[in-house]
């Protein structure tokens, strides 16, 4: 029997993905902690984290606080507003039209309160995209408009490239989901845009491409998209085979219950040990071999797939489409932060608390959103 679409699919392909390509870079690797081990742990990792969030995901009871359709709508509408103000407030801190290639030279000057970081994470992670594939699934394609806007207007204020390329990311995965179902469109993103990047390179091997569109596209592409969160677990191994596991101090409640070993965030101490950057990694890397080690690893990967599995229940009934759509942004946070990061910073909770409050009835005119579905409505 086929599993139907639901975020623990597109979520389950996007991490196993990131566990093959991991497995293949092994072969490539310098370090010498025990590679066996690492290769077993991160195939175990990635199958116990499947299993729940693929299978376990009939739906939620209902809550007794839901949307009704029209409630939903100018609900869309309030998101749009708040987006605006913490978008404003935002600039009042930081505006800065920099290239790309230079965010990372002006991006640890920018100073941010707290609050306002998490605002600003909720609001591009969860709220703009859940509006977005809002108004896209109830066809008010000028709000929609207005949602990539405001999620592109976040880039000067954040220099990051979540919020540059989050508005074409959209509308790409807008266009598949019209002449594809959900699962071929959630395997095609991924794939498309790294044949893409292989493609350029032997391009620019064999000389008719120049090296700065090349290197623009790979490295923000192939390199950023898959091949850095794969290196990651590289270079966790490599780190935790010689120092002290966090426990999961690496957590801001924890490590105030709890001693912990490291002061710090563990980017830095990546950046200090390797000089490749202060980059985050996923919960295969943070929850898994940071945490508890390889051994206990694929333990915490069941963990997660757990509550992504809540996360599926939650928004079953709802048009696969706005469950695509919604969840864009998620899938590429997951794949570059911790888990609890994505979860409390980056707006993930937010979302699949959003998706439970909301009716299937809020968009009655959820059939098929695919290029079939429209020429058989037209047909009709």
């Amino acid at each position: 029997m086929i599993r139907p679409f639901n975020f623990g699919y597109a979520l389950g392909f996007y991490l196993f993905t990131l566990i093959l390509d991991y497995l293949w870079l092994l072969e490539l690797s310098t370090f010498q902690y025990d590679h066996r081990t690492a290769a077993i742990s991160a195939l175990a990792s990635g199958l116990a984290f499947l299993v729940p969030a693929l299978l376990w995901n009939f739906p939620a009871r209902r809550p007794k606080l839901e949307f009704t359709g029209g409630q939903f709508l100018v609900f869309l509408f309030a998101i749009l507003a708040v987006a605006g103000v913490v978008l404003a407030v935002g600039a009042s801190y930081n505006r800065q039209f920099v290239s790309p290639l230079d965010i990372y030279e002006y991006r640890d000057q920018i100073v941010l309160p707290k609050p306002l970081l998490y605002a600003i994470g909720i609001v591009c992670g969860a709220l703009l995209p859940f509006a977005y594939a809002g108004f896209v699934q109830l066809r008010r394609y000028g709000y929609a408009a207005l949602c990539l806007l405001i999620l592109g207007l976040f880039y000067p204020v954040t220099l990051t490239k979540l919020a540059l390329l989050a508005p074409a990311w959209l509308l790409f995965l807008t266009a598949l989901s019209i002449y594809f179902e959900a699962r071929v469109a959630i395997i095609l993103s991924l794939l498309l845009p790294v044949l893409a990047g292989v493609l350029l390179a032997l391009l620019h091997k064999l000389g008719p491409l120049p090296e700065y569109p090349f290197l623009v596209y790979f490295g923000t592409v192939n390199f950023r998209m898959i091949g850095m969160p794969a290196s990651a677990l590289d270079f966790y191994n490599d780190f935790f085979s010689s120092h002290e596991l966090t426990r999961f101090c690496q957590i801001g409640l924890v490590k105030q219950l709890l001693s912990c070993p490291y002061e710090e965030q563990l980017s830095v101490y990546m950046q200090e040990s390797y000089h490749l950057g202060y980059f985050n990694a996923s919960l295969f890397a943070t929850e898994g071999i940071a945490s508890v080690g390889p051994l206990l690893a694929p333990v915490s990967a069941l963990a997660c797939g757990l509550v992504i599995s809540l996360a599926s229940r939650a928004s079953a009934g709802l048009p696969e489409r706005f469950v695509l759509l919604s969840s864009g942004l998620q899938l590429h946070i997951f794949l570059n932060v911790p888990f609890t990061v994505a979860l409390v910073t980056n707006g993930a909770a937010v979302l699949f608390l959003l998706w439970y409050v909301t009716p299937s009835a809020a968009f009655p005119d959820a059939r098929s959103t695919t290029l079939q579905g429209h020429t058989d409505e037209i047909l009709r």
